[in-house]
């Protein structure tokens, strides 16, 4: 399909400068996205600004010399599209770098991986959890410890990272850093975010990932069984933290919730439908919205810890995630389950429970907030 591309000017309508003059803005598309550049330098009078045609209105010599300049302003850029097109390396950013005349002082791959990274790190808190960015800078270490064991550098150039670099990163990850097969194949897709960053500024050159295919292996993830769950449920611990952390766990064993949607939730997410108790909340990893039944058993301990504030208005008081995994250990032993109890577990103690009752695939992967029903497939 070709290639559509265009160049849009638009007023700064929430500024003025001192000479009562708004900026004139660019933003350029390629197809269905879009990208800012920024002001284009040149200031005019709101008042003469024509918004659809995109120019001064009239025929004055400030209207005549000002829409000069915009038009020179969208032929370059047509000029640079027409360049950068004849490549395989078309995309908006290299369009803007083009543009802006400064090519990316890129060469290396940490380089590359500085760039990237700093740019997530500006996102984090707007449009990027710190959890991703932390997924990101994990990898940069991984790879910057690989480059010092397997071959003495600190740095390779862009055009030096072919298979064999992709290869030896990957038994590296399953070797030296100990990562399972599924994990180290996340990292190489991770790693491979940034080698696409460079192809799409035009600074790598070539693909290093060509004719490269990662696939997940399929996991024993287990579950609790009905009867474990409620030996759980039932159990008189007399320890106050024990109490919590079964009474969260057991609520992510009847929700689906993940650890940090839990430790989210807040009462303005339980809503009443008909007569009828849901959580309704969106899944932090995911941004997916997920909406889901209260049963009797989290009914009741949402009622077990209402009327008392935690943590800014937030339902339970929990715990993290490191302390209540270490709990639960206690508990299994406790209740003398001999599976390996994290909390997570509980998500998928969820997922498999529904499906053995019914609950069509469809629904569940819309209550665990799954963006691909491969991913709640796994359960089946």
């Amino acid at each position: 399909m070709k290639a559509i591309f265009r160049a849009v000017f638009y007023l700064r309508s929430n500024y003025v400068n001192k000479e009562g003059k708004t900026p004139v803005m660019l933003r350029i598309y390629l197809n269905n996205e879009r990208l800012s550049i920024g002001s284009t330098g040149i200031a005019v009078q709101q008042s003469q600004w024509d918004r659809e045609k995109e120019r001064l209105k009239g025929r004055t010599t400030e209207a005549l010399s000002t829409n000069l300049e915009l038009d020179n302003i969208q032929s370059g850029l047509q000029t640079i599209f027409k360049k950068v097109e004849m490549t395989d390396e078309v995309s908006l950013e290299r369009i803007k770098s083009e543009y802006l005349g400064k090519k990316e002082d890129v060469d290396t791959l940490m380089s590359l991986f500085n760039k990237h990274n700093s740019d997530v790190a500006r996102q984090v808190g707007v449009s990027v959890e710190a959890a991703t960015l932390q997924k990101y800078n994990v990898c940069k270490k991984h790879f910057s410890n690989f480059l010092r064991d397997k071959y003495g550098r600190s740095d390779i150039r862009l055009s030096e990272l072919g298979y064999i670099v992709i290869h030896d990163f990957d038994i590296y990850l399953r070797t030296v850093v100990g990562q399972n097969p599924n994990t180290a194949t996340r990292m190489m897709k991770t790693f491979k975010t940034i080698t696409i960053l460079g192809r799409k500024l035009g600074v790598l050159h070539h693909d290093p990932f060509l004719n490269i295919r990662f696939h997940m292996e399929p996991v024993n993830r287990g579950f609790l069984t009905d009867e474990e769950i409620l030996k759980i449920a039932n159990k008189d611990f007399g320890i106050g933290r024990l109490e919590l952390v079964r009474d969260v766990f057991v609520f992510s064993c009847f929700t689906g919730l993940a650890y940090i949607d839990v430790y989210n939730l807040a009462p303005e997410n339980i809503v009443t439908l008909n007569g009828k108790q849901w959580i309704m909340t969106k899944r932090q990893k995911t941004s997916v919205e997920t909406n889901v039944l209260l049963l009797d058993i989290p009914k009741s301990i949402i009622a077990k810890y209402s009327g008392k504030t935690y943590r800014d208005g937030k339902l339970f008081p929990m715990l993290t995630n490191q302390k209540l995994n270490s709990y639960l250990k206690e508990i299994a032993d406790i209740c003398g389950i001999k599976k390996n109890l994290t909390f997570h577990l509980a998500r998928h103690t969820f997922a498999t429970m529904s499906l053995s009752k019914g609950v069509p695939i469809e629904s569940v992967s819309k209550m665990l907030g799954h963006t691909n029903i491969k991913t709640t497939q796994i359960y089946a």
